[in-house]
């Protein structure tokens, strides 16, 4: 028993430890041995504490702002017919104060349409694109759900809620809109993705209590198997982009981690996707309890904000009329999209030999490489940005004038989520498309998904 102890305390193990996953009872006693390192580290069996004694800065600049005097009288906003307020959501006064402080004022129609029932703790299912609020949508529903049903006890490792997302790119915004969402709260948000630093990650989960846990599945396994997290405590499951999981080959990962939570009967699940389809469907009824459905449709974010061209072009020409349209056009920010990572890279390199500000994203680029480009982007201090469709989906960048397709997307769905990137936040925005002789093949499927004609010029 005392080796037992120690190995837990140390975390040193004979050989590695495994989890079945399948339910609260078939990991108990991994979980009782977590607690009782806690205890071993604290003799009094006092609870793990969220604040500690040495703070970084902006934990005490978060701090000093949540002193400032605030009311939900300094947020008003007036009724407005169509609309709904946030302040008609009942939602604790901390949480307004953070969606003042973003400068919210009202609801997007997949969050007035989901926020009534998801606060009362119903299931919800949301076919929406990226750019409608369903991030907003699910961690409201999340933040009201924690703030107002406080538990007795707590342990490190063991998230209230949980969001699982397919890559890291919108993992990390989602943690991103969570802190900002939370910022009030003085509720603990958690990101772990693959890529980034493993042991500042594993801290993270064991040395703090989590409220929020945002993660990838693979990095989320990786934890679970080593006992670093546990997720019997799980009182929200969000599953965003359940579409692209499935194309991903993620769902034998996420049926692993839906294992984990407590049952369908004992937590809330809200689950998006882009599209609904027979695979979906089948994990929908699994997954859910007679779950609100709310449909957005994606031809609103395609075309209601973003003016579509597309140009016919020989693929020898492409590269001169990209020149030609970044020098007549002069956009504020640009997303160039391309199909292959060794093409945007040859793109990317070409550009700045001609004298542009270029920076690439691929999956080719490191996590943290990644994330330092996407601030020179959002900073302006670059205003290309040459991507694959690992930027298509979660990335959100205010400002973007124009999207320029280099080539199609082999896939409809990926066309909406590029041109997504611009006409955000009621913005206008531009989508340009070069279509040549190898693009041809994907206008067919693109048009028939689209339910309307792109109009093809000559440049």
């Amino acid at each position: 028993m005392f080796k037992k102890l120690i190995q837990a305390v140390t975390g040193k193990k004979d050989s590695p430890v495994t989890t079945k996953n399948t339910s609260k009872k078939d990991h108990q006693p991994a979980r009782d041995t977590h607690k009782a390192a806690h205890v071993a580290h604290n003799p009094e069996g006092k609870k793990p504490v969220r604040q500690h004694k040495e703070q970084n800065n902006s934990q005490k600049s978060r701090a000093a702002e949540a002193e400032t005097p605030w009311s939900l009288s300094d947020f008003a906003v007036e009724p407005e017919a169509g609309k709904t307020r946030f302040h008609d959501l009942g939602l604790p006064d901390s949480v307004m104060r953070g969606i003042h402080k973003l400068g919210f004022s009202y609801a997007t129609p997949i969050q007035a349409e989901t926020l009534p029932a998801t606060l009362r703790g119903r299931d919800a299912i949301g076919q929406a694109q990226t750019g409608t609020g369903k991030s907003a949508a699910f961690l409201l529903t999340i933040l009201n759900r924690l703030l107002t049903n406080q538990p007795a006890e707590r342990f490190a490792s063991e998230p209230r809620a949980l969001v699982i997302a397919p890559t890291r790119e919108l993992v990390m915004q989602i943690g991103k809109d969570a802190e900002g969402l939370a910022k009030y709260t003085g509720l603990n948000i958690v990101t772990i993705v693959g890529g980034m630093d493993y042991e500042k990650q594993r801290a993270q989960l064991r040395n703090h209590v989590v409220d929020v846990l945002v993660a990838t599945p693979g990095r989320l396994i990786d934890f679970m198997r080593s006992q670093d997290v546990f997720l019997d405590q799980v009182e929200v499951l969000v599953l965003d982009e359940a579409d692209r999981m499935l194309d991903m080959g993620f769902i034998p990962d996420v049926r692993r981690i839906v294992r984990g939570c407590p049952p369908k009967d004992q937590r809330q699940t809200l689950l998006f996707s882009a599209t609904f389809n027979y695979d979906v469907r089948i994990l929908i009824d699994q997954w859910t309890k007679d779950p609100l459905s709310v449909v957005i449709e994606p031809e609103s974010v395609a075309t209601d904000r973003v003016e579509q061209r597309a140009y016919l072009v020989a693929a020898t020409e492409k590269f001169r009329l990209l020149e030609r349209v970044l020098r007549e056009e002069k956009p504020e920010l640009c997303i160039i999209f391309a199909n292959r990572r060794d093409l945007t890279r040859n793109l990317c390199d070409k550009l700045m030999k001609h004298g542009h500000k270029a920076v690439l994203l691929s999956g080719e680029v490191s996590q943290e490489k990644r994330i330092k480009t996407l601030e020179r982007f959002r900073a302006g201090q670059v205003n290309i940005m040459v991507a694959t469709d690992v930027a298509g989906r979660g990335i959100h960048v205010d400002g973007v004038s124009h999207v320029i397709n280099y080539t199609l997307p082999e896939d409809p769905q990926d066309y909406v989520h590029r041109i997504g990137r611009t006409g955000r936040a009621g913005a206008k925005g531009v989508s340009i498309s070069f279509v040549s002789e190898d693009d041809a093949f994907e206008l067919p499927a693109l048009e028939k998904y689209l339910g309307t004609k792109l109009e093809l010029t000559q440049p």
